[in-house]
């Protein structure tokens, strides 16, 4: 069924997505720019995206290795509108979330935000296709 696949590609993407949390660290000079937090704060940044990604990355290997049953049962299709919704509201957040000072005029940086809208719109219609199935 052409769902499943869609579901398993998501599933993908999501694990790659989590799997770039790794890099976040580094990238965006954690160490450096968290030196100003108290160590509360700075911990519970780490272990957020940590949690984040994991959970990211557990999406994505439940749309990989339980696509079938993702669209095929009615758990499944309620899995899927949950789902959905979750990543519509990302997308919502990628608007008013981010000051475009972040990515306007910067090329690489809108790049990212246009990629970000893109994948965040097909995974919330990939899940909400599966749940109105």
């Amino acid at each position: 069924m052409i769902v499943e696949i869609h579901l398993r590609i998501v599933g993908a993407l999501l694990m790659i997505v989590a799997l770039l949390h790794s890099i976040f660290p580094r990238y965006f000079k954690w160490k450096e720019e968290l030196a100003r937090v108290s160590l509360i704060n700075r911990q519970m940044m780490y272990v957020h995206s940590l949690f984040l990604a994991l959970g990211v990355f557990g999406m994505g290997a439940l749309c990989v290795l339980s696509s079938s049953e993702l669209v095929n049962t009615g758990l499944g299709k309620r899995v899927c509108l949950g789902l959905g919704v979750f990543w519509v509201l990302r997308l919502f957040v990628q608007f008013v979330g981010y000051s475009s000072k972040n990515w306007r005029g910067k090329r690489f940086e809108t790049a990212v935000h246009v990629g970000m809208v893109g994948l965040w719109g097909y995974v919330s219609g990939v899940f909400l296709w599966c749940a109105a199935r």
